[in-house]
């Protein structure tokens, strides 16, 4: 299963008409993954992404698509502490990942 198949499955998305636009925010979640992970960019273009870090770019790119005006977190949730919320757990994942080498 593709990660473009995983996040429509997340979002609960049966339709293709924002396919392009969800990937766009899979290869912006992507990026914020190899950042936040000091890894040189496209690094998960030749690695294997682990479970954790390829749970939280489906749940950012899921984040992006739901809350595209970034005022919320997502569509269920009408607090902007949701979407602080999304982030830290996020973070925490990419985290265990994370190379931590100076």
């Amino acid at each position: 299963m593709t990660l473009l198949e995983k996040v429509k499955a997340n979002l609960i998305l049966e339709h293709s008409a924002d396919d392009e636009l969800l990937q766009l925010y899979i290869t912006a979640a992507v990026r914020y993954a190899e950042s936040y992970q000091h890894l040189a960019e496209n690094y998960y273009t030749e690695h294997q992404m682990p479970p954790t870090t390829e749970q939280a770019v489906i749940m950012l790119s899921s984040h992006f698509y739901e809350s595209r005006d970034g005022s919320t977190g997502g569509f269920f949730a009408d607090s902007i502490q949701a979407g602080q919320q999304i982030w830290n757990t996020v973070n925490t994942l990419l985290r265990l990942d994370r190379l931590w080498g100076v």
